[in-house]
């Protein structure tokens, strides 16, 4: 079931319960047919399930002339829209319009706080003044409706063939495929990678005549690469960027999508990487939340208990693409971009990058200062640190076997939707504590949607409404509501229903307004996959104690500075 909000899911299902209450035990009475048919719709709606006329009908519990009528109210009342079913036109499916959605998402959450304050309840969304932008992102307002079917389906030979990452928020997309089918009018065909198949499949599309794909994901720090490359298309070619509302996303999930000033995508998901942290743990040991590198490094030390099964912390150490971003992210931490950038409030212009003239700033007394913490770190990490990457690190934090992970919001799930876990109900989330001469950052990670630029032509309209249905406000609740922890926009961070799943909403949405939100720690110019695989393997043999830090880190920038020599074809 397509569980696209709770309140109206749940209030649909009550409202027919109740309903259908009253007209058996009540004597006299009479159905009505409006109600009967309007909970129908929405029940086949929330579902993925095909309405007609005739299952409407059959669903207002009155004759059929009565329903017929009815039925014709509802539609010039602009309650129900209708999609041509078949090529000719001649049979259609019914939908609920916008307004009727509207109406009943605002109707049910009206129910839900009525029946609070009737019967009683504990579940009560936490009081809050802060907001931005206006009323419509106040924490309790704002309610996001379940999204609606394209009144035009998709017109695509094959149906509509999307690249994506194989994580949580994108396998939503795949487990709900009947009900994103339906919202869309045609056939979905989703193909799923791990990070490194991700970028060389990506590569290897653009090299082809035409493109496989209609949408692609894009991890942020490609960006770069992908438009030297001719692998994108510029938004601003093929549609309306206000279409896409851009000032909902957050601030640094969509410059990330940017390069020289023009979009190329846009975010389907803004995962920024923060510190988990036990606080049952911290409590119990009288410790403060880490907010400092050093704080970390205590915390560590006391909460780590190798005898016990216990270990201070996990994060990326594995060789290549994993320790390379960590590499990256920890000199943020401590400062130092490693790519020179102009300062600028909140940290560093990474909008300049696509001027050219780069130069690399790995070399550094603050990145020494940034390999020093790694090492010191190894000290209480599991055993097998050294092998730990993206989902390695999360799965210890989730067993209890961690006390703190380094870990993006898209992981969450993983002891989140896991009452088993002991990090159930009791983590912290803070960004990235600092080192002495640095601040507060929370590394934006995820990935946008783009265009392949080598499309057909003929198929750039479809990929372009389905690109903006898929990254809406309306799906991106969905994504939530199924299971994901990352939400590209402030207005589905600020739903209700949303910030009743978790606290990591909220917990994101104050460091976007305290400016800690940041993309530049992972600075998206064309060489940076070869400069991330660079430093993924020095470190790793520094941790491995094959090579110091400083010869790690003179090693990283020579060979760095070779691949940013490098001609991109």
């Amino acid at each position: 079931m397509l569980t696209a909000a709770p309140d109206l899911d749940l209030v649909t299902a009550f409202l027919e319960e109740l309903s259908a209450e009253l007209e058996t035990s009540l004597d006299p009475t009479a159905p009505n047919p409006y109600l009967n048919m309007s909970l129908h719709l929405l029940r086949c709606h929330l579902e993925g399930r095909t309405v007609t006329a005739s299952t409407m009908v059959a669903a207002a519990s009155v004759p059929y002339a009565t329903a017929t009528r009815k039925l014709a109210d509802m539609q010039k009342a602009g309650l129900i829209e209708q999609r041509p079913r078949s090529r000719t036109g001649k049979s259609f499916s019914l939908h609920p319009s916008e307004e009727m959605l509207s109406n009943w998402s605002q109707l049910a959450d009206r129910i839900r706080r009525q029946g609070q304050r009737t019967f009683g309840t504990a579940d009560r969304a936490p009081a809050t003044s802060d907001y931005y932008f206006g009323g419509s992102y106040m924490v309790g307002k704002g309610l996001i409706a379940p999204p609606q079917v394209l009144q035009r389906p998709l017109k695509l030979s094959g149906g509509l063939r999307i690249l994506v990452h194989g994580d949580p928020t994108f396998m939503v997309m795949d487990a709900l495929k009947r009900q994103f089918e339906q919202m869309v009018g045609a056939q979905i065909n989703q193909r799923a990678f791990s990070i490194d198949r991700l970028r060389e499949e990506g590569l290897r599309n653009a090299a082809r005549p035409t493109s496989r794909y209609d949408l692609i994901a894009v991890d942020l720090p490609w960006v770069g690469e992908f438009v030297e490359k001719g692998v994108l298309t510029p938004l601003e070619d093929v549609m309306d960027i206000e279409r896409l509302d851009p000032g909902d996303f957050h601030t640094a999930g969509w410059r990330g999508t940017h390069w020289a000033g023009h979009p190329y995508g846009v975010p389907s998901q803004t995962t920024p990487e923060l510190m988990f942290y036990r606080r049952d743990l911290f409590a119990e040991a009288g410790l403060a939340p880490p907010t400092t590198s050093d704080a970390v490094l205590t915390a560590a030390r006391a909460l780590h208990k190798p005898r016990q099964g216990r270990f201070g912390i996990a994060w990326n150490a594995a060789r290549g693409t994993a320790l390379g971003h960590t590499f990256m992210m920890t000199c943020a931490d401590f400062g130092q971009p490693i790519v020179r950038m102009p300062e600028i409030a909140g940290g560093y212009d990474a909008d300049v990058l696509a001027d050219g003239d780069l130069e690399l700033t790995i070399d550094t007394p603050l990145a020494l200062e940034a390999c020093e913490y790694m090492l010191e770190l190894l000290d209480y990490s599991p055993p097998d640190i050294l092998s730990m990457s993206w989902y390695e690190r999360i799965r210890p934090y989730a067993s209890g076997k961690v006390a703190m992970a380094y870990g993006y919001t898209l992981l969450a799930p993983y002891f989140e939707l896991d009452p088993s876990s002991p990090a159930h109900g009791s983590t912290g989330y803070l960004p990235h504590p600092p080192g002495p001469k640095g601040n507060p950052v929370a590394p934006v990670g995820g990935y946008m949607l783009g265009i392949p630029a080598n499309l057909a032509k003929e198929r750039i309209p479809e990929a372009v409404e389905a690109l903006i249905a898929f990254t809406s406000p309306e799906a991106q609740k969905v994504y939530i509501q199924n299971g994901s922890r990352t939400a590209p926009r402030y207005s589905v961070g600020a739903d209700p229903e949303v910030r009743r799943l978790s606290p990591i909403f909220a917990a994101v949405d104050e460091m976007s307004w305290r400016d800690e939100l940041q993309f530049w720690p992972r600075p998206p110019i064309p060489q940076i996959p070869d400069i991330i695989q660079i430093c993924g393997e020095e470190f790793h043999d520094m941790l491995r104690g094959v090579n110091s830090p400083r010869t790690a880190l003179s090693r990283a920038q020579s060979r760095a500075e070779d691949a940013l020599l490098r001609q991109i074809t």
